[in-house]
């Protein structure tokens, strides 16, 4: 996925196994971000960004979609440990990221496997992809995408 490319209005099933849907949102614009696995540590980091900002992001018009190819299960587990307040989708047989294009070869430690390359995407109130982040800090992921957005003219985020 790219900038212009429309996004899925069907994502997949969310921590409780419903389906989750962009339509849902009416007038929403979106934060959708992918993420390798539930309970490590930078996707729990970037999690918790997203979680201390959620009603900042809302203010601002924006509903927040987690994606990996982690099971409902685990979704659920991590979503409750943490107080996530935003859907999980579960993209257990990896359908969407590869539609979104983040499923890709990764290396670590000499080896070579498929797996999920952290990238954030953000859309309009119709899922077309607007920015899209591909070197996510996942600490400050929330400030990364306040300044990208505030770079465009498109927020102001609250101090």
């Amino acid at each position: 996925m790219n900038i212009d490319d429309k996004m899925p209005d069907i994502l997949g099933k969310d921590s409780n196994g419903n389906e989750v849907k962009l339509s849902d949102y009416p007038g929403m614009k979106f934060i959708i971000y992918f993420y390798p696995k539930d309970n490590t540590p930078g996707c729990t980091a970037e999690a918790v960004s997203f979680r201390d900002n959620y009603e900042t992001f809302r203010q601002m018009g924006y509903q927040i979609i987690g994606v990996s190819k982690d099971s409902e299960a685990s979704h659920q587990k991590f979503a409750c440990k943490y107080e996530l307040p935003f859907p999980l989708v579960a993209d257990t047989d990896t359908t969407l990221c590869q539609l979104a294009g983040v499923w890709q070869k990764k290396k670590m430690a000499g080896r070579e496997y498929m797996g999920i390359v952290r990238t954030t995407f953000v859309t309009d109130e119709n899922g077309v992809v607007t920015d899209k982040i591909e070197k996510v800090q996942t600490k400050v992921a929330s400030e990364q995408l306040f300044k990208l957005l505030d770079g465009r003219g498109s927020i102001n985020p609250a101090p």
